[in-house]
């Protein structure tokens, strides 16, 4: 898997393969090739609420509050 940039080619878009890819891959000028495209997201946005907790969120953050307060 690689990831690239997209660029502006004439009316179109179009995505360039790393030369040491290519390279690799043996890949010609005029090969016909099947690329699966998908948008590269935020991984912030991917991790957001994938994790569970026991406890509502609002109450773990009083007790590390509390443990930091140094007047507690």
């Amino acid at each position: 898997m690689i990831v690239c940039k997209t660029k502006r080619w004439g009316n179109s878009i179009g995505i360039r393969i790393p030369k040491k890819t290519a390279d690799e891959l043996g890949l010609k000028e005029e090969q016909d090739l099947v690329v699966e495209i998908w948008k590269k997201e935020n991984p912030l946005r991917e991790l957001f609420g994938a994790l569970k907790f026991n406890e509502p969120t609002e109450k773990t953050l009083k007790e590390i509050r509390k443990k930091e307060s140094k007047y507690a």
